[in-house]
């Protein structure tokens, strides 16, 4: 009688490749996906970082004298204009949402809103103005420059004057100006 052995070596080795090659294909489709959740981590933390540089700086810059207007110089500065602009690279500004807010050491604080009339009224609202001309302004965009005038109750001479403006995306403007000693019908704020 003849005995008949089976020789099982040759198979174990191809199982054992078949499995290596299973872990291969199970281990690169888990690091694909691990990449792939990776960049887009790190595509929404760069927007993340893109939209606070935004939020946190100031669109809006000041651009020459700010004035005080006295309809009645004895009485005091009953009338603020100065002009504002954006800066190098930022993004339009919508005047309809921005806010400015105005205090003395007697005075206020007083937040003035935009309105769309031809004037401001006292103590409540602004108008933008296109360069000074009589064009009411909505919105702020690169190379525009836009004359802003409120109307305050009146502020003695020596007083310094707190404003801040305050744009709905970016970084609020704050700056202080002094009422000279003598008070004329037009008068820088120092």
């Amino acid at each position: 009688m003849s005995e008949n052995k089976r020789n099982d070596e040759g198979f174990t080795g191809l199982e054992a490749a078949i499995v290596l090659i299973a872990f291969v294909v199970v281990a690169a489709v888990f690091s694909y996906v691990i990449l792939g959740a990776g960049f887009f981590t790190t595509q929404k933390a760069q927007e993340t970082i893109y939209k606070s540089v935004e939020q946190s700086t100031s669109n809006i810059q000041l651009i020459g004298n700010v004035y005080g207007i006295a309809s009645v110089p004895a009485n005091g500065i009953d009338q603020i204009r100065f002009s504002i602009g954006l800066a190098p690279g930022a993004s339009s500004v919508y005047l309809e949402k921005m806010t400015i807010a105005v205090s003395t050491p007697t005075y206020g604080p007083k937040t003035f809103i935009w309105t769309s009339g031809s004037s401001s009224t006292v103590d409540t609202n602004f108008i933008a103005l296109r360069n000074g001309a009589g064009t009411s302004q909505t919105s702020l965009t690169a190379g525009d420059q836009v004359e802003i005038q409120l109307n305050l109750t009146p502020i003695q001479k020596d007083t310094r004057i707190f404003m801040e403006i305050k744009p709905a995306v970016g970084a609020s403007l704050p700056f202080s100006k002094t009422t000279p000693a003598a008070i004329t019908g037009n008068t820088i704020l120092y």
